[in-house]
């Protein structure tokens, strides 16, 4: 989804400049009627809806990859409850070791 973001707020962005253009007429013309501000007026408010959303994607996006890359644990993942009981029952002397390996065969073929 950020991949087909980016261009468009890319684009917004090199736009701004053009917007913030101010034409001088002389002393005491502030407004030129609807060939002035109007286009700042338009889309000053979604450049900065664009920017807003832009930074808080970026932040979202940055957050994601810090978790994803800070939150894996290094070494073998731990054993299933389903296998950490058939070693209690195998360590118990409930099950014989051909039953043990049968069923850890088994389980560790899902």
């Amino acid at each position: 989804m950020l991949t087909r973001f980016l261009p468009a707020l890319a684009a917004l962005l090199a736009a701004g400049p053009a917007w913030a253009q101010v034409r001088d007429h002389g002393p005491g013309m502030m407004w030129d009627g609807w060939t002035g501000w109007w286009p700042g007026m338009i889309f000053g408010w979604l450049f900065m809806i664009a920017l807003l959303v832009g930074v808080v994607l970026g932040i979202v996006a940055l957050v994601r990859w810090l978790g994803r890359s800070g939150g894996q644990a290094s070494g073998p993942p731990p054993p299933s409850d389903a296998r950490r009981i058939l070693e209690e029952r195998f360590a118990r002397g409930e099950i014989d070791e051909e039953e043990y390996l049968r069923r850890r065969r088994h389980l560790d073929a899902r």
